[in-house]
């Protein structure tokens, strides 16, 4: 099997990296590469999708002991890098070894027994007057197979649903109307879909955000505010899952300091949201124009407040 893809390198761990160190990094490139940061980038697009393609395998320690397993035996003989992901064999490829729900990947697959005479050469086959019972194995019904993948979603794709395509260990493509508010770690059963017409279990995972961070019901995220905004307030556009919305910033508002936007984070299950908690970030301008120089030293001039009144006691 030499389109086997080498989900270490992909993800810039070693083989012998921890939980944890795999999930931080998957986080990190996730970020750096998701369509949202990269609109219109197919490059970062693809590479977005390996990534999630081998989080999914490494994530999960049953999957990543059979792809070491398989590695192994394979003498670590890995697709190049770079391999182009519309000539490269669909995902798939990998479940002909990955533990997909109860399929044994390593076991024999089944085959139906076709009719076949058992033949004797003895002379009593022959004699005549005599009667020989000839055996024939009967067809084997198939048995159905309920069966478990895994699909990562972008957190837009999650919370909205809609129509995704999947591909399962038995080559089938199938699109699937993804219904909307999906968690991370949530399990869709797709009747009749499995093996043999047994169930399909798709279990979710959400990709992390560069922006949102999804934490139950809430969603947090991170706002950069110019010490004007932070002293005198007003009102700032704030992206949300929905779209863009208005926020009041109030006068005075300190770094670190959570404002709250009520029924803007996550639906729950019984139909009501959470909120969406903004913490404020005071950034200072990397460069000032003379106008903004000459209002900074007047202010300098005229401002009462001394930060460092409290340590002087120390002196």
């Amino acid at each position: 099997m030499n389109n086997l893809r080498n989900y270490y390198e992909i993800l810039g761990v070693p083989r012998n990296a921890s939980s944890d160190e795999i999930k931080r990094s998957f986080r990190r490139l996730a970020r750096r590469y998701h369509p949202d940061v990269n609109p219109g980038d197919k490059v970062a697009e693809e590479k977005f999708k390996d990534l999630n393609e081998a989080y999914e395998v490494l994530s999960d320690d049953g999957r990543r002991s059979q792809y070491d397993q398989f590695t192994r035996a394979m003498g670590g003989k890995y697709s190049r890098p770079g391999f182009n992901r519309t000539n490269r064999p669909q995902r798939n490829d990998f479940s002909q070894f990955a533990n997909i729900g109860s399929v044994n990947p390593f076991g024999p697959k089944d085959r139906q027994q076709t009719t076949a005479r058992v033949r004797s050469n003895s002379y009593e086959d022959f004699r005549p007057g005599t009667t020989k019972t000839t055996k024939v194995a009967t067809p084997k019904s198939p048995a159905k197979r309920d069966v478990e993948a895994r699909l990562t979603l972008p957190l837009e794709k999650a919370y909205r649903g809609g129509r995704e395509r999947i591909r399962l260990e038995d080559g089938r493509s199938l699109e699937v109307d993804m219904p909307p508010h999906m968690v991370d770690g949530q399990r869709i059963r797709l009747r009749n879909q499995g093996i043999n017409g047994g169930n399909l279990y798709l279990k979710i995972t959400v990709a992390p955000h560069p922006f949102f961070e999804v934490q139950g019901a809430d969603i947090y995220c991170q706002v950069p505010l110019s010490p004007s905004e932070a002293i005198l307030g007003g009102s700032i556009e704030i992206p949300t899952i929905d779209g863009l919305v208005k926020m009041t910033v109030p006068k005075g508002v300190k770094p670190g300091q959570r404002l709250r936007l009520a029924n803007k984070g996550y639906p729950r299950s019984s139909g009501s949201r959470g909120d969406q908690l903004v913490e404020v970030q005071l950034v200072l301008p990397p460069e000032i124009t003379e106008e903004e120089r000459a209002l900074y030293e007047k202010l300098q001039e005229v401002e009462s407040f001394n930060p460092r009144k409290n340590i002087y006691q120390y002196s």
